[in-house]
């Protein structure tokens, strides 16, 4: 509790002093799916405030329509969010609430809102967020890959020079792995992994989550490119891959060949131990592990 109530704190020096004569506005996460999840205090905020920001603003319209929520909505995406925020800035400000919407899950999450939210806090207006589905955690919630600690790391670049060049950043990122990615670039994006990370390398492929063909496929990278690459269904709706982290190796594969080297020339002229010490200190390699090497190549 002592830990959130000082994030609270921070949170606030970052902004102005709150404006008690303006509205609020809220961030509001929507179904990605099954519209059956959307959240009880969603649909009262959708139905109370004065506006809506959406991120398109006829996908919204027939999200409303099925809850039969009549708030005007308006457009709020990344091509105009820039230029418009002072607008919903200005009924903020005049006193009126509004809503902040993407088109699914949570908004700023690989969606537009970034922009809106900041400029709200620092003109000292209240910014709530009203919590609900997300893609990412409901993927990695079901993958069976380690959650403790992950890294998100939205849509990779669509060219694959800059797509390697990012993998190539990750390879050694011990925390599991979570991307977005467009259906017509899933199997290129797959293959590039395997290509970067190895095709031994665990992975799943969160596919329509919430949707009638949700499908959650694990298996090594090469295994997982081959059943894409075979079946092409698996290449259509919005997915979610998650790799896991990497693992450093153990033995003689967490040396260096240069290592082993030093280590092989001093084992052949001293004992076993005095070899393994100046080989540490020749290599900088911990002392431990190349004595334990040096046992194995013994023996």
């Amino acid at each position: 509790m002592r830990d959130s109530c000082d994030a609270e704190v921070s949170a606030v020096t970052l902004s102005e002093a709150p404006n008690s004569q303006a509205g609020t506005l809220y961030v509001v996460a929507t179904p990605i799916g099954n519209l059956d999840d959307i959240g009880v205090r969603a649909l009262r905020v959708l139905r109370e405030v004065a506006l809506i920001a959406a991120e398109d603003t006829r996908h919204s319209q027939r999200l409303l329509q099925h809850f039969g929520i009549q708030t005007p909505l308006a457009a709020c995406h990344e091509h105009n969010e820039r230029d418009e925020s002072g607008r919903f800035l200005a009924r903020l400000q005049a006193g009126e609430d509004v809503a902040l919407i993407s088109d699914a899950g949570t908004p700023l999450v690989s969606d537009p809102g970034f922009h809106l939210v900041r400029q709200a806090r620092a003109a000292g207006i209240r910014v709530v967020p009203v919590p609900g589905p997300c893609a990412l955690i409901a993927a990695l919630s079901a993958a069976g890959l380690p959650s403790d600690r992950f890294i998100f790391e939205g849509f990779l670049p669509a060219r694959a020079a800059g797509r390697r060049a990012r993998l190539e950043l990750l390879k050694e990122e011990s925390r599991t792995l979570i991307f977005y990615e467009a259906p017509h670039r899933i199997l290129e994006c797959l293959e590039d992994m395997q290509a970067v990370f190895g095709g031994g390398r665990q992975a799943v492929l969160a596919r329509e989550l919430t949707k009638t063909f949700e499908t959650l496929k694990g298996a090594p990278l090469a295994e997982l490119c081959a059943w894409v690459a075979a079946d092409n269904n698996q290449q259509r709706g919005e997915c979610v891959v998650l790799v896991a982290g990497w693992q450093a190796p153990e033995g003689e594969e967490a040396l260096s060949a240069e290592a082993l080297r030093v280590l092989d020339l001093l084992l052949a002229e001293l004992p076993l131990k005095r070899a393994t010490a100046l080989a540490a200190e020749i290599t900088g390699v911990r002392k431990n592990l190349l004595y334990q090497v040096a046992l194995e190549r013994k023996s």
